[in-house]
């Protein structure tokens, strides 16, 4: 099935593609056939008429996240419905007929500039396509890798924490909270299954201060070496969002030693629910890892021995490489949706501490196979 996601560099976009690139890892690491073909249009691709034509020629499914939110109030409201409008124009010269999901917004209903555009361009799609549309009208969105000061309230905050500073936060804003995996998963099944014509997922509903709260509440946690309780998926997609704000600056994550006469102690991991540990050995020059994860909280913790550690943003080739050794324990907590592994660069055995947020279930690891080096 070859499905197109459009605005592929953007929060929703690059979350929908990962988790359509996971269940392709998926099959590869168990000898099947990769199920999509997948294909990401990011604004340059999107702007080029034969980039266009050879991405949705014998599409199956678009998802539409390609869109524009800033800019004059002129610029805005044209702006959605000129990319509703070139999508459908590459869809005709292609001769495709895909079923076409689109991000709308709660705000389609308002009588501005933005809430015109995007029902403008709802109208132009659902026009072209037909039956073969799902309008997809999601609240707030946030997750793991979004863009602060850029229409996120969530990873404003959460970078506004990170920098030691105090945001001016107005008593009366609310949101409506919606995780971005949780918008992605709706809009491929939405493709999959060829429909329905309209959803509006419910988001968490909580005033921006109550917002502020609970992030401040994960950072005193987090930077006091303790897990919050993530028996909660929201709060567990919420922490998730706010560590992975913190990556790469603020890794690795230097332990306190306790040392005297006898040795040495520190804390390796407190908190959690229902939580996991266990103790590797890796002989010099082999790697453990090269999977990713879409939410589970992972630690990485070299207790004797010397290592690097690599993680990669999935379907990009942004690498961050962190050395670590058992002389100075540092814990480097895996971010979602980054693929990662350990490599012995010692010359003795490496023993390395693991620690994840909830026991191993065999029927759902959240485990994909993905090599760090050389990104498909």
């Amino acid at each position: 099935m070859k499905i197109v996601v459009t605005g592929a560099r953007g929060l929703l976009g690059w979350h929908a593609a990962a988790r359509l690139h996971a269940r392709n890892c998926d099959a590869r690491f168990r000898g099947d056939a990769e199920p999509f073909e997948l294909v990401c249009l990011d604004r340059d691709a999107f702007g080029d008429d034969a980039n266009l034509a050879a991405a949705i020629s014998g599409a199956d499914a678009v998802l539409n996240f390609a869109g524009i939110n800033r800019g004059t109030d002129d610029d805005v409201e044209a702006g959605n419905p000129a990319i509703a409008t070139r999508l459908v124009e590459g869809c005709k010269a292609a001769g495709a007929a895909p079923h076409i999901v689109y991000a709308n917004s709660v705000h389609c209903s308002r009588d501005n500039s933005y809430g015109r555009s995007k029902a403008g361009a709802a109208r132009i799609l659902r026009d072209f396509a037909g039956s073969k549309f799902t309008d997809l009208v999601l609240p707030h969105i946030f997750g793991e890798c979004a863009r602060p000061d850029y229409n996120n309230v969530t990873a404003t905050l959460i970078d506004r924490i990170a920098r030691g500073e105090t945001p001016e936060i107005n008593p009366n804003g609310a949101v409506e909270l919606l995780h971005a995996g949780e918008a992605a998963d709706l809009a491929i099944a939405a493709a999959l299954e060829g429909g329905p014509d309209l959803l509006e997922p419910q988001g968490r509903k909580l005033k921006v201060s109550e917002l502020y709260d609970t992030l401040l509440g994960f950072h005193a946690s987090y930077t006091g070496n303790v897990f919050p309780d993530l028996l909660d998926p929201f709060d567990l997609a919420l922490f998730n969002s706010y560590r992975t704000g913190l990556y790469p600056q603020h890794y690795p994550r230097m332990l306190k030693l306790n040392s005297d006469a006898r040795g040495t102690l520190f804390e390796a991991a407190k908190g959690g629910n229902a939580s996991q540990s266990f103790l590797s050995t890796t002989a010099p020059g082999i790697r453990r890892g090269d999977h990713f994860h879409t939410s589970l909280v992972e630690r990485f913790l070299v207790v004797r021995g010397e290592a690097v550690i690599r993680i990669r943003k999935v379907l990009t080739d942004e690498v961050e490489t962190f050395t670590v050794s058992g002389r100075e324990p540092a814990a480097i907590d895996m971010p979602p949706l980054h693929t990662h592994h350990i490599e012995n660069t010692g010359k003795g055995e490496l023993l390395t501490y693991f620690w994840a947020h909830r026991m191993f279930e065999p029927l759902n690891p959240d485990t994909f196979a993905d090599p760090v080096l050389g990104a498909d």
